[in-house]
């Protein structure tokens, strides 16, 4: 019985050290060069414990896409469980974009719901609608600490000079066995040598349709009570020519963290 626990004990210390270090964990995959320039971004900020210390946070999200539309949401999310509710003061793009009214999303313990004015929505293609957004939107808001999750395969893919600024490139794909998703995105990440952040990135969207990525994504981060975070994405989407056209701006504010939400809260 003592060797079982001494095994244990030593298993958990071995856990405790990898994830104090920022190395990966089970279930990735990464080359040299790609573990080392995720463990120089993570060293810099801190990782997703440094976030999810903050317990949860609330935000205004501002979506907007242009001549497509906008949409303005109040956020919370729980960092543990990815717990997600979501107030649209404005939905003209994502949800129920024909429809007037209040509309409030949640999706707790994997359930979603939808309501319209304080009224439930059950249709199909809503709901499901709802489980994507509030993972995305947990998602955009987390990504930079999140590019360590079980299921992340990396690969170097040497450098590129953009804007006199030569990055290190690294494709990112997701272990479907893993993830447990049908539709996987991908992502080009761009590594900044100087601040070891990501500047920019390319990505695919298949629940849109777009399988490959050739989407792109520019960043800027602030520093808001401790935490790195990208408060503004703009999007660029390429034409006939290949051109790449600003067509959405993307920009998260108010933030505030540790505001005591519980799971039970975001029911609807």
């Amino acid at each position: 019985m003592r060797t079982k626990f001494m095994k244990q004990t030593a298993a958990l210390f071995a856990l405790a050290l990898a994830l104090g270090s920022g190395n990966l964990l089970y279930g990735q995959q990464a080359d040299t060069k790609s573990k080392e320039l995720l463990n120089a971004m993570t060293n810099v900020n801190g990782g997703y414990q440094k976030i999810a210390a903050k317990k949860d946070v609330q935000f205004t999200y501002i979506y907007d896409n242009m001549d497509k539309g906008r949409d303005v949401s109040t956020e919370r999310h729980i960092f543990n469980g990815e717990q997600s509710w979501g107030s649209y003061e404005e939905h003209k793009r994502n949800v129920l974009p024909n429809q007037k009214g209040l509309a409030v999303q949640s999706l707790v313990d994997g359930k979603p719901e939808l309501t319209l004015d304080g009224k439930p929505i059950t249709d199909q293609k809503a709901l499901d609608g709802t489980v994507f957004l509030r993972k995305v939107n947990f998602y955009w808001f987390t990504m930079m600490y999140k590019l360590k999750d079980p299921g992340t395969n990396y690969k170097y893919l040497g450098t590129e000079s953009v804007d006199d600024i030569t990055y290190d490139k690294v494709s990112l794909t997701y272990d479907a066995d893993i993830t447990k998703k049908e539709k996987n995105d991908e992502y080009i990440l761009y590594f900044n040598p100087d601040t070891h952040l990501i500047d920019l990135f390319y990505f695919s969207l298949p629940d849109w349709g777009i399988n490959d990525p050739i989407l792109k994504m520019t960043l800027a981060y602030e520093i808001i009570d401790g935490i790195y975070l990208t408060t503004l994405r703009e999007s660029y989407g390429p034409n006939e020519q290949g051109e790449y056209l600003l067509n959405g701006r993307y920009t998260f504010k108010d933030i505030k963290f540790n505001n005591g939400f519980k799971g039970k809260d975001f029911r609807l």
